[in-house]
């Protein structure tokens, strides 16, 4: 990547947008200029990009003069609205939220699962569901082994998948549950503080929440099979940041813990922690702030044939949504994709 690039982040000021920007610096991403976007309410403000303050401005159709990259997580209304100017100026936008996800135009890319699906993008490149990119990266090894029939996952969501607000609510429930016992609910429709929420966004005819439905279309638009059985439940539970999934998974042919270890322990992207004698397993701890995603818990499932179970934990704002996005501006910089 020995070229350098003018690149804008839209939601800068945003959990997500924040995360972007620390890890452009981090992963020493080729920075000519960068550009902090975000709402009217927010513009003024100053955000650090290498140690320099830089403004936030106002996203505008016209933000996007001379930008190359444009990293937006600012939620669908806004990336409808404004990726296409961004794409009209000459840049390529990667977007954060579910705006484009399922458009057939619009690859839904995982680096460490399809990366040459980048190849085939029109100015628009998707990042998927936080929740989803773990759960394929860690399957990814054994699907490509002896394939995937079936994924039955539920996940336990943190709080940070739905941004600063909710951060700031479960450490005031917290606080307030354990001096006063009363709490106000503002984010969630129940209190979050010391309980857990199945409900994910708002729910849908069949009784599944919208993000159990993406975790189901999104697996087989990366994977490319869209005949892949994939059932979820969504949970939100009172953790900070860091999502953990319960995946069940049922294997074209068989396979063995052993192996599936062996895989675990090559696979870009994923860190083995299974060692239950010594109490090491994935925890939300552990992944917080690192990009991996971690795996564990590997064990036969006796009750159906070719079945097994893993433990899967990631960073939801790290791998689930900034390092995606900015691992897939490194391919198409790596791949001279960009202008």
């Amino acid at each position: 990547m020995a070229s350098s690039y003018n690149v804008a982040v839209v939601g800068a000021t945003g959990a997500v947008g924040g995360v972007m920007l620390k890890l452009l610096e981090e992963r020493s991403f080729p920075v000519k200029d960068i550009r902090a976007l975000a709402s009217s309410r927010s513009a003024g403000q100053t955000v650090i990009f290498d140690g320099v303050e830089v403004e936030v401005e106002e996203l505008t159709p016209e933000s996007f003069e001379g930008i190359q990259i444009a990293l937006f997580s600012a939620g669908g209304a806004r990336s409808k609205e404004f990726a296409p100017a961004a794409v009209a100026a000459g840049a390529v936008v990667i977007d954060n939220s579910s705006a484009f996800r399922q458009e057939p135009n619009v690859p839904l890319v995982v680096p460490e699962v399809n990366p040459e699906d980048i190849k085939w993008h029109e100015g628009i490149i998707a990042n998927p569901n936080c929740s989803t990119i773990q759960m394929v990266v860690a399957l990814k090894p054994i699907y490509d082994a002896v394939g995937i029939e079936r994924i039955i996952v539920t996940t336990f969501q943190s709080v940070s998948g739905t941004g600063n607000k909710a951060i700031e609510e479960l450490f005031s429930q917290a606080e307030s549950v354990l001096e006063s016992g009363e709490v106000a609910v503002n984010v969630y429709p129940h209190q979050i503080a010391f309980n857990v929420l199945p409900h994910i966004e708002h729910f849908h005819e069949s009784g599944y929440t919208n993000e159990e439905v993406k975790m189901v279309n999104e697996t087989r638009k990366i994977f490319g099979d869209p005949k892949i059985g994939v059932s979820a439940t969504c949970v939100r539970v009172p953790v900070y940041n860091a999502h953990s999934e319960a995946v069940n998974i049922q294997t074209t042919r068989p396979i063995s813990v052993e192996e599936v270890r062996r895989l675990m322990l090559s696979a870009p992207g994923v860190t083995l922690v299974d060692n239950p004698d010594a109490d090491e397993y994935p925890m939300p701890l552990i992944a917080e702030g690192r990009d991996d995603v971690f795996v564990g818990r590997i064990r036969d499932d006796d009750s159906a044939e070719n079945s097994l179970n893993l433990w899967v934990v990631s960073d939801n704002l790290r791998k689930g949504a900034a390092t995606n996005a900015i691992q897939i501006a490194e391919l198409l910089a790596a791949g001279g994709l960009l202008k």
